[in-house]
């Protein structure tokens, strides 16, 4: 189906893949999106080689990528998962990788599971490191609970001491709600005292299995321009040390006069997302797990039966391109923030606007829009003086 349009030269190439080791998860977060992280599937060993040729021989690998372990608790399965497959990764890369691409590990933790053997780990196959903590505990613990309704604070910033004693960079992704808004300093004093000072902020979303989200109530929009403009505040005092992820990748476009035209959340397999069964999806990392009215799951193959771009002539796949494209041409066509946005992502705008072909979602408003204002009027100030 669909050869006689297909342009490849649309897709790829791939930047990002995302392997699901369990869709368990130790914490139960009341703003996850994730429907299944209360069962314990995981993925076999035996799919490693079939994910992994499927990856190296696949037209969409045209440069270096980041393979990242995600979507559910990563560490929640064993050592010996990692020990086993890593190993594997690199028999399929000798074997198939023949332009020889380079490849990383990383892994999106809670950290509450660290220790000295996943630090001797981390070390062996140089592991890039993300770990989720919303600041201080009074706000982490207020939405990232056990599954016995406990705070995980502590826990998590054990598994960070474990990290810093090992002298592994600790890269932190904060979670912000309608309360953190109200703490601008509470939450930086609590990253720079502890030694975290790279940082991104993702928003609270409403997505998946997490229909509403506290952000998204009146007055929200100029509380968190009021939360943003302190954080810069803060962050610029320290001269460069602290680096907060929507400050920087905003700062380097503006610099280098540089300006996107997509995302890898929009144009198809730069991100491949992979499930404990094989099932792969593309676009964005959400919507692999997750299941809808409108377009029901987001599973284009399975890479036991299917190849990525076998999955590129199906109609399920082009009716999600199609209507993800529409709602990145629309946003190219009216929204005078598209440089630096791209069309942001079709997640959001199907949760927030329930379809693909639409423009502004709170998501955008917050991470892009409110941000590149800030930052603006800050350069702008600064010229002037």
């Amino acid at each position: 189906m669909r050869n006689s349009v297909l342009n490849w030269s649309d897709f790829g190439p791939i930047t990002l893949v995302v392997v699901q080791p369990t869709s368990f998860c130790n914490l139960d977060c009341d703003y996850c999106y994730l429907p299944n992280r209360h069962l314990k599937n995981t993925l076999s060993l035996e799919l490693i080689e079939p994910i992994f040729k499927a990856i190296f021989t696949s037209r969409f690998l045209e440069d270096d990528f980041t393979i990242c372990w995600h979507a559910g608790e990563p560490l929640a399965v064993p050592i010996d998962f990692y020990e086993s497959a890593f190993p594997l990764i690199e028999s399929m890369s000798h074997q198939y990788n023949t332009k020889g691409y380079g490849f990383c590990h990383s892994v999106q933790t809670n950290a509450t599971l660290i220790n000295d053997a996943w630090c001797d780990l981390f070390k062996k196959h140089s592991v890039y490191v993300g770990v989720s903590i919303d600041g201080p505990a009074f706000l982490h613990d207020a939405h990232r609970k056990t599954r016995k309704g406990l705070g995980s604070h502590a826990a998590t910033l054990r598994g960070i001491s474990f990290l810093q004693k090992h002298e592994i960079e600790v890269h932190a992704i904060a979670v912000l709600t309608e309360d953190s808004l109200n703490y601008p300093d509470e939450i930086f004093n609590f990253f720079w005292e502890n030694g975290i000072i790279d940082v991104g902020f993702n928003m609270e979303e409403s997505e998946g299995v997490h229909p509403i989200s506290s952000l998204n109530k009146s007055g929200i929009e100029q509380r968190y321009r009021e939360f943003m403009g302190r954080f810069w505040e803060l962050v610029t005092q320290t001269e460069g040390k602290f680096k907060l992820r929507e400050f920087e990748t905003l700062c380097s476009l503006i610099y280098a006069d540089a300006r996107l035209d997509h995302t890898d959340m929009n144009r198809p397999f730069m991100i491949i997302n992979i499930d404990h069964q094989g099932n792969f999806s593309t676009f964005d990392p959400e919507l692999l797990s997750v299941k809808t009215e409108t377009y029901g799951d987001f599973i284009f193959g399975n890479v036991l039966s299917s190849s990525f771009e076998s999955a590129c002539h199906t109609e399920k796949f082009w009716r999600v391109y199609e209507d993800m494209q529409a709602g990145v041409r629309s946003c190219r066509e009216t929204c005078p923030y598209f440089g630096v946005c791209g069309g942001g992502a079709g997640s959001n705008k199907y949760w927030e606007n329930g379809t693909f072909r639409s423009t502004q979602t709170n998501a955008c408003l917050y991470r892009v829009k409110c941000v590149t204002d800030l930052i603006l009027d800050q350069l702008e100030t600064l010229l002037l003086n």
